[in-house]
């Protein structure tokens, strides 16, 4: 029964993954279609990533009153409606209105099965649960290119799609009582939960310290803003800088920037595995690290098989640092507060993905998506920098811990 309910949690993400670089793979042919500026695909991310950030803020209070299960079901259902819409939007203003209920439905669902995955399920399904966003992310894109290639269908491309979100709304339906029943289980299985979190200092764990005053908490939100900003933008802009700037053509761009999702699923998966012998820290250095070498590739004035190899170093990179960061929440700032830093955390993340994209696409109406690679390694070097501060902030606090345990004990 709950293994059944995991799997039905991760086909909800692959669900919600699939539309969300849609837009950014569609948009050289939706352009022309609609005679549209190159930045209003800023504008329309815009609106989706603003209902997004709306229904993650609300998510608490639906989550209580109606459970994961019902919130779920109609999130989805949402966005299957939001995406047979943009197959039927005659001009841009109507693909304002439906991303909307795009926007509002992706939130909530994100919200509540991390929530749900967080409390009932082992930390490793956090890694393979955003391994199966990745799945619908690359094939969102493939199938896209697919539809494109051959004579502009993009409409064709949103109908598909709609047609699996409907597909899985009936699959919640008749599922809905499965979500009570694990939930009532994995409450009696409560003391076997385990907080593995380490302790910090008595200041951190004070429950009348406000969150954003602890040490480090600010950089980490940055760093959530940075990440968010740059998968965002790789998302969003990659085709348009495939197609413009190396020459592509719109379906084959559309094919390599499922690539880049494809390297973020596998590295995910992998990441799953490597949890047991790695610590969060070492995968998210490491994560940063590897983005910043692909970053720096499509930098470079290489053929354009070379941009490929940039783009799956980039999603390669960007793997593990997302739901590592994650997990990693109650450990830097201590149980005490964790829940409302984590909160914190995801309104951040979602403010990265709703004003850096529309920031890079008004700089490059007025100049070039030349700098498209230049505004990722500038990105990931400073995600890269404050995550590395926070380090040290989070080793020091620690040593000091250290010591006062020792004075104590004298």
């Amino acid at each position: 029964m709950t293994t059944l309910l995991l799997l039905i949690i991760y086909l909800a993400f692959i669900s919600l993954g699939l539309p969300d670089p849609m837009l950014g793979a569609a948009w050289p042919a939706m352009q022309i279609d609609l005679g549209a500026k190159l930045e209003t695909a800023g504008l329309l991310f815009m609106v989706v990533a603003s209902g997004t950030i709306i229904s993650s803020l609300a998510s608490g209070r639906l989550l209580k009153r109606f459970g994961t299960g019902r919130v779920t079901f109609v999130s989805v259902l949402m966005t299957a409606v939001a995406l047979l819409g943009f197959h039927f939007s005659p001009s841009v203003i109507w693909l304002m209105v439906f991303a909307i209920p795009l926007g509002l439905g992706a939130g909530a669902v994100d919200a509540g099965l991390n929530d749900y995955v967080a409390i009932h399920y082992k930390a490793h399904h956090m890694s393979w649960l955003h391994c199966f966003w990745g799945v619908g992310a690359t094939l969102g894109p493939i199938i896209m290119a697919q539809f494109i290639a051959g004579d502009n269908a993009w409409r064709d491309g949103y109908l598909t799609i709609a047609g699996l979100q409907f597909a899985l709304v009936i699959v919640l339906l008749l599922t809905l009582p499965l979500w009570n029943k694990v939930t009532k289980l994995n409450n009696i299985k409560n003391n076997e939960v385990v907080d593995n979190s380490n302790e910090i200092a008595n200041e951190e764990n004070n429950e009348n310290t406000k969150p954003l005053k602890i040490k480090g908490v600010k950089l980490a939100l940055a760093a959530f803003l940075f990440y968010c900003g740059i998968e965002s933008t790789m998302g969003l802009w990659g085709s348009s800088f495939l197609v413009e700037v190396k020459g592509l053509s719109a379906a084959t761009a559309a094919g390599w920037v499922s690539y880049y999702y494809g390297g973020i699923t596998v590295g995910r998966f992998i990441t799953g595995f490597i949890t047991f012998k790695l610590s969060n820290r070492t995968l998210i250095r490491g994560g940063q690290l590897i983005a910043l070498l692909g970053a720096v590739i499509l930098v470079l004035p290489l053929p354009s098989i070379f941009s490929l190899t940039g783009f799956i170093i980039i999603g390669l990179g960007l793997a593990p640092i997302f739901p590592c960061m994650l997990h990693e929440t109650p450990t830097r700032f201590g149980k005490t507060h964790s829940q409302t830093i984590m909160g914190y955390q995801m309104a951040t993340a979602y403010t990265g993905s709703t004003f850096i994209p529309p920031i890079l696409g008004f700089l490059a109406s007025n100049t070039t998506l030349g700098i498209f690679p230049i505004f990722i390694v500038m990105f990931v070097a400073a995600m890269l920098f404050g995550s590395e501060k926070l380090n040290v902030i989070i080793k020091k606090r620690k040593q000091n811990q250290g010591f006062n345990t020792s004075s104590a004990a004298l």
